[in-house]
C-alpha cells in the first residue's frame, strides 16, 4: 500500500504513528510512504514500521503543483539516495520537474495513468493502476501493455470522511481560496481512504497480473535506516589514532595556557575526559570545533562556546568555551557519558555580522555534499490556526479576530464556526512548513542525501528537510552556529578602544575581569545597562537583591532570572534564603545533600536531575529524559508521561507523604522548561563580564558600540542617554564628521548617518567615502558637487544642522539647497574644468528657536538630542524626589518625574494584569514601577513620553520601586512652526 503522511505538506491528513499503527492493526505486512517531492518522514516512518513488525519502503511521489507525474519507489539505500539526490537538484535549480523520470538505476518508477508514457519502457518503469482506473483500463485499447506493465497505485490520503474534510481544508490553505474554490484536481480522489489489503487485492481481482507485479515489486525492496552508529564525520585528520593524538597534544598545550605547569586536578580531568572522548568517538567532532574556532579567532572574530559542552576542561582548553569547569565544579558527563542517550552539541555565538563568514568557512572546508544547514518543522499552532481556517470560509477579518479572541467561550457555534473549530483542532501541531533552525549544522561522513533531500532556502546553503529531532534519532551531532548582538559590541567596543585610546583589550582575560574590584563594584550596583544579559530592568532588580559581587553568585542569577523560576515563587525564596540562610527549612533531607550549594532550591537543570535520581530514585537516564522532555526537547509526549509516572510511583514506594512528592514535583514543572544547565549560565556570565569591564574601563567606545550594535533590550535613544550620562558629548551627524554607524572622538560622539529615519543607505555610505578619498566638504555648495544627493535627501541632512559647520543657520540652507538642486538631481560626480559661480541671496533675518531643533531629530532620529524630553514639558515641575533618593523615602508617597523607557505586562497568580515600568528621571538615572489593575484601569499608559507618576515607595531586599496609585502622561510644548 502507497500513503501520504501529514509531511505532504497541506494535504495529507495522517501523522507517521497514526499511518503506522493504521496498518499493523489491519495486518499489512509491507507500507510505501511516498510524500509529495520530499522525504522528511522516512526515518521517523521506518523507525515506526520497524517497531510494529512492517516492512517499511521509502519513496516520494513527484509533482509539479497539482500536476502528479511519477512516484519514486527505493529498491534499497542507494535508491534512497538517488531519490533524495533527484529532489534536492531539483529544489537546488527551482525549475519544474521533467514529465518523465530521469534513469534511476536503484529505484523504481510508478506513472499514473494518463502520464504512462508511450513507446519503449525502461525496466524499472510501470504504470500505476488506481481503483477508479480499472472500469476505463477495459475500455482501452492499450489495456494489455498497461496491465502487462501495472502495478496498484490505490494511495492512502486520509482515514475516512472526515479525514477527506481536513484534506480540503488543507488544500484550501495551500491554495489560498476559500473552500467553495477548490477545483478537482487540486484534491485527492474521494476514494483514497484507508482499505485493508485483503479488500484492496480484491478489488484488483480481475488484475491479477497487476496484483503479481505488485507484489514482485514490494518483495524486491529492501530499505533501513541505521539508528545506533555516529553519522558525522568521522575523522579530522583521515586516521581516528591520529585525531587522538592531535587532540591529546591540543589538550595539554591548552592546559598551559589556562592552568599553568602544575594543576594536578586539571591535569587528572583532561586525561579522564580524552579517554572517555576517544573511546565514544567524538575526538573529530571536538576537533572540528576547535577548527572552526581556529578559523574564527585567525580572522579577528570574537565568540563565545556556550550550553553543556562548558562542562569539559578539554574545550576550555581548546578556548572553544572561557568556562573554566573546575572552578565552578561542573561535571564532564553531564556533556558526554556513555549513558546519554542524545548526542551532545557545542553552541558557539558569533556577532550577528561574522556568523555567515564562519559559516561559509564551514561549508567550504568541509564540502558542500557533506555539510546542511539544520531543517526545522513550522506547525500549525494556536490563533495562527483560525486565522488560516477563517480565511478558507471567507470570513473577514473583523469576524477572525473576534474569533481569535473569544476563544470559543463567549461565542456560540453556528454553521460555519462549529466545523472551523473543529477541523481546527485536527490541525493542530501539524507540520505545516519547513523551516531553518536558528543555527545547527551537520557535518557528515557519507553524503547527506544518504538520509534526506535538501532544500535551498533564501540563505544559500543545503538544509535536511528533517529536524533536529530526527538528525538526533539518527546519530547526527550538531554544531549550533548562532549570532547574536552582544558578541558584536564586545568585539566593536574593543575596536573602539584600540582606534580611540590605542588600547589593546584581550576580552578573553576573564579570569582578571572577575577579580577586578572596579567591576564588582559596578555589578553590585546593578549599574548595567548595555551589558549582555544583564541590563533588563529585572536583571538589574535582582543583581541589587543579591548584592551580586561574584561571578558564582552571577552564574546563579542568570539561571533564575528566567520566566518559569520568578512564576513559582522560587526566586523570591532563593533571595530570602540568600539573605538569611538559617532561617529556612529543607523540604527534605535529600534536598539538603543534594541543594545546599542553592539554599534547597534548584537553580540548574543538573539540580532537576539530581532530585529526580536522588529524592524520586529515577536513574540518571530517564531523569536526564524527563529533564530534556519538560525543556522541550523531546517530540515524545509518551516517553514522558512514563517517566512522570514513575516518578509519582517511586516516591510512594519510598514513604513519601502525597503533599511532599507534590510539592517536590511542582517546583521540578515550574522550572525545569526554563532553567539553564550551569555551564550554560557560567557562559552567559562570562559574556556579561566581558561587557562589564568594558563598560567600567571604556564606557565611551563601549556605549557608541552598543548604539551601533541594536538590538539590546532598549532602544537607542537609552543608550545614547547613557553614553551622556558617563561624560560623552552627543553630537547630531555632521557630514564632516560622521560616519555611517556612530563614531567616538575623544570623548565626542557623533550619532552615525544609518540612525536617520529614510535616509537611504547608499548616500550613508557614500558620504565618509568621499571625504576620505577627496577631503572633508568646503560648504554646502561643495557637497553636492561631489555627491549624487537628492534634494530630499538632503533636506533631512540640513534639518539635522549635519553643515553646522558652516556656521549658516538651518533655514538659510534649506533656501541654498533649493537653489542648488530645485527638484533636480545632480549629474554623476566628475572633474570641473571651469567652476560656475552661484548666485547668492539675502534673506531676512529667519527667527529660529532651538525647540524647532528638538522636533526636528524626533521626527528624524526618534529622539531629541539638542533639548532633552524634560525640557520639551510645559511645566517646570521635575518631582519631589529623584530616582538615587527612592532608597531614603521607603513606605511614603511621593510624586516623582519620569520618561518612559519600558513596559512589561506580568499576568499576576490570579490572572489580573499587572505592568512593571521602568522610566527615567531628569538626571538620567533609572527607577521601577508597580501598576496594580486597579490603578491600570484608571490610569493606564498612553505611549511614549514624560509622566508624573504618585505613588508609594516600596522595597524588596534592599531595591526600591514605586508602587503607583495615579499617572499621567505630561503636556510639551507645541511645535513653533506649526
Amino acid at each position: 500500500m502507497f500513503a501520504y503522511s501529514n509531511y505532504s505538506l497541506r494535504y495529507g491528513t495522517l501523522s507517521i504513528e497514526s499511518l503506522v499503527t493504521t496498518a499493523h492493526e489491519a495486518g499489512m505486512e509491507s507500507l510505501v510512504l511516498t510524500d509529495i517531492n520530499n522525504t522528511t518522514g522516512i526515518p521517523d516512518f521506518t523507525e515506526a514500521c520497524e517497531k510494529a513488525g512492517i516492512k517499511p519502503v521509502a519513496g516520494a511521489e513527484i509533482r509539479n503543483g497539482n500536476d502528479h507525474l511519477f512516484t519514486l519507489v527505493a529498491r534499497n539505500n542507494a535508491g534512497f539516495k538517488e531519490i533524495n539526490e533527484f529532489i534536492t537538484q531539483h529544489n537546488y535549480s527551482s525549475e519544474p520537474y521533467p514529465d518523465r523520470a530521469p534513469l534511476l538505476k536503484q529505484c523504481y518508477v510508478i506513472y499514473p495513468l494518463l502520464r504512462f508514457p508511450a513507446g519503449k519502457l525502461h525496466d524499472n518503469e510501470f504504470a500505476g493502476i488506481a481503483i477508479r482506473d480499472i472500469n476505463k483500463l477495459r475500455a482501452s485499447a492499450k489495456s494489455n501493455h498497461i496491465i502487462e506493465n501495472g502495478v496498484m497505485l490505490q494511495p492512502v490520503t486520509f482515514m475516512n470522511d472526515e479525514g477527506y474534510e481536513l484534506h480540503r481544508h488543507l488544500r484550501a490553505i495551500d491554495n489560498n481560496i476559500l473552500l467553495s474554490q477548490l477545483e478537482p484536481e487540486m484534491l485527492a480522489h474521494a476514494s483514497e481512504s484507508f482499505i485493508r489489503e485483503s479488500e484492496l487485492i480484491k478489488c484488483y481481482e480481475a488484475l491479477p497480473q497487476v496484483v503479481r507485479n505488485t507484489k514482485a515489486l514490494l518483495d524486491d525492496c529492501a530499505f533501513s535506516f541505521d539508528f545506533k552508529t555516529i553519522k558525522n564525520k568521522k575523522t579530522f585528520t583521515g586516521s581516528g589514532y591520529d585525531d587522538r593524538l592531535l587532540l591529546e597534544k591540543l589538550a595539554h598545550d591548552g592546559l598551559l595556557y589556562r592552568y599553568g605547569k602544575n594543576n594536578k586536578e586539571a591535569i587528572r580531568r583532561i586525561k579522564h575526559e580524552l579517554e572517555v572522548i576517544d573511546n565514544l568517538g567524538f575526538s573529530s567532532y571536538f576537533l572540528i570545533t576547535w577548527d572552526i574556532i581556529r578559523y574564527s579567532m585567525s580572522r579577528g572574530f570574537y565568540h563565545v562556546g556556550r550550553g553543556s559542552g562548558a562542562n569539559s576542561i578539554v574545550a576550555y582548553c581548546l578556548r572553544i568555551t572561557d568556562v573554566d569547569p573546575i572552578e565552578l565544579d561542573l561535571y564532564f558527563e553531564r556533556f558526554l557519558n556513555p549513558k546519554r542517550k542524545s548526542p551532545p552539541d557545542f553552541d558557539i555565538d558569533y556577532s550577528w555580522k561574522e556568523r555567515d563568514d564562519v559559516t561559509e568557512y564551514i561549508f567550504k572546508r568541509y564540502g558542500r555534499e557533506h555539510t546542511a544547514l539544520l531543517g526545522a518543522m513550522s506547525t500549525f499552532k494556536g490563533k495562527s490556526i483560525i486565522r488560516e481556517m477563517g480565511k478558507v470560509y471567507g470570513l473577514p477579518k473583523a469576524e477572525i479576530d473576534a474569533l481569535v479572541e473569544s476563544r470559543k467561550t463567549t461565542m456560540e457555534l453556528d454553521s460555519i464556526t462549529k466545523p472551523l473549530f473543529h477541523y481546527g483542532k485536527m490541525l493542530s501541531e501539524f507540520p505545516n512548513l519547513r523551516t531553518i533552525h536558528a543555527g545547527g549544522i551537520l557535518i557528515s561522513e557519507e553524503p547527506i542525501t544518504c538520509y534526506t533531500a535538501l532544500d535551498l532556502p533564501p540563505k544559500g546553503y543545503p538544509t535536511t528537510q528533517w529536524d533536529m529531532y530526527v538528525a538526533e534519532a539518527i546519530g547526527f551531532e550538531k554544531l549550533d552556529i548562532l549570532s547574536q548582538r552582544g558578541i558584536g559590541h564586545i568585539k566593536d567596543a574593543s575596536d573602539l578602544v584600540l582606534r580611540n585610546r590605542r588600547i589593546k583589550v584581550d576580552v578573553h582575560d576573564v579570569p582578571m575581569f572577575k577579580r577586578d574590584e572596579m567591576v564588582k563594584e559596578q555589578l553590585k550596583s546593578g549599574d548595567t545597562i548595555g551589558c549582555f544579559y544583564i541590563e533588563s530592568p529585572a536583571m538589574r532588580g535582582l543583581l541589587k537583591k543579591l548584592h551580586c559581587s561574584e561571578y558564582v553568585s552571577l552564574v546563579a542569577a542568570s539561571s533564575i532570572i528566567r520566566p518559569g523560576v520568578a512564576k513559582s515563587g522560587m526566586m523570591k525564596e532563593y533571595i530570602q534564603r540568600f539573605h538569611n540562610p538559617g532561617g529556612f527549612s529543607y523540604l527534605h533531607p535529600v534536598m539538603k545533600e543534594q541543594l545546599e550549594e542553592t539554599y534547597g532550591v534548584m537553580v540548574y537543570q543538573e539540580d532537576v536531575i539530581k532530585v529526580c535520581h536522588h529524592f524520586a530514585g529515577l536513574d540518571l537516564a530517564d531523569a536526564d529524559v524527563l529533564r530534556r522532555a519538560m525543556s522541550g526537547k523531546s517530540r515524545s509526549k509518551k516517553e514522558m508521561q512514563l517517566i512522570v509516572d514513575k516518578f509519582f510511583e517511586n516516591c510512594k514506594a519510598k514513604g513519601y507523604a502525597d503533599d511532599l512528592t507534590k510539592e517536590v514535583w511542582r517546583q521540578i514543572e515550574s522550572f525545569a522548561g526554563y532553567s539553564f544547565s550551569k555551564a550554560h549560565s557560567a557562559s552567559y556570565a562570562v559574556e556579561s563580564y566581558q561587557s562589564l569591564y568594558l563598560k567600567t574601563y571604556f564606557p565611551h567606545e563601549f556605549h557608541v558600540a552598543v548604539i551601533n550594535n541594536f538590538g539590546g533590550f532598549y532602544s537607542t535613544w537609552v543608550y545614547v542617554n547613557e553614553a551622556r550620562k558617563w561624560g560623552a558629548a552627543i553630537h547630531l551627524p555632521c557630514v564632516n564628521k560622521s560616519e555611517f554607524n556612530t563614531i567616538i572622538y575623544g570623548t565626542d560622539v557623533y550619532l552615525g548617518f544609518n540612525l536617520i529615519q529614510n535616509f537611504e543607505t547608499s548616500f550613508a555610505q557614500s558620504i565618509p567615502m568621499e571625504r576620505l578619498d577627496n577631503g572633508d566638504f568646503v560648504n554646502l555648495e561643495d557637497f553636492v558637487n561631489r555627491t549624487r544627493i537628492t534634494i530630499e535627501q538632503l533636506i533631512l541632512l540640513i534639518r539635522l544642522d549635519a553643515f553646522r559647520f558652516t556656521g549658516i543657520d538651518k533655514k538659510q540652507l534649506l533656501w541654498d539647497a533649493h537653489m542648488l538642486l530645485g527638484k533636480s538631481t545632480p549629474p554623476a560626480s566628475m572633474q570641473q574644468l571651469f567652476a560656475t559661480p552661484t548666485k547668492h541671496f539675502e534673506l531676512p533675518v529667519l527667527v529660529h528657536q532651538t525647540v524647532e531643533d528638538a522636533f526636528d531629530e524626533m521626527e528624524l532620529l526618534g529622539f531629541p538630542v539638542t533639548l532633552s524630553g524634560f525640557d520639551l514639558l510645559k511645566t517646570t515641575f521635575r518631582g519631589e524626589i529623584k530616582a538615587k533618593e527612592l532608597v531614603h523615602h521607603i513606605g511614603k508617597k511621593v510624586r516623582m518625574v519620569g520618561n518612559l523607557v519600558t513596559i512589561k505586562y506580568v499576568t499576576t497568580v490570579r490572572h489580573d494584569m499587572m505592568n512593571l515600568g521602568t522610566f527615567l528621571d531628569d538626571e538620567g538615572n533609572f527607577f521601577d514601577t508597580v501598576h496594580f489593575a486597579d490603578s491600570l484601569n484608571r490610569y493606564p499608559f498612553k505611549g511614549r513620553g514624560v509622566y508624573l507618576i504618585l505613588g508609594k515607595v516600596v522595597e524588596e531586599f534592599g531595591f526600591p520601586s514605586l508602587e503607583v496609585e495615579k499617572l499621567a502622561r505630561l503636556e510639551t510644548v507645541s511645535d513653533p512652526r506649526y
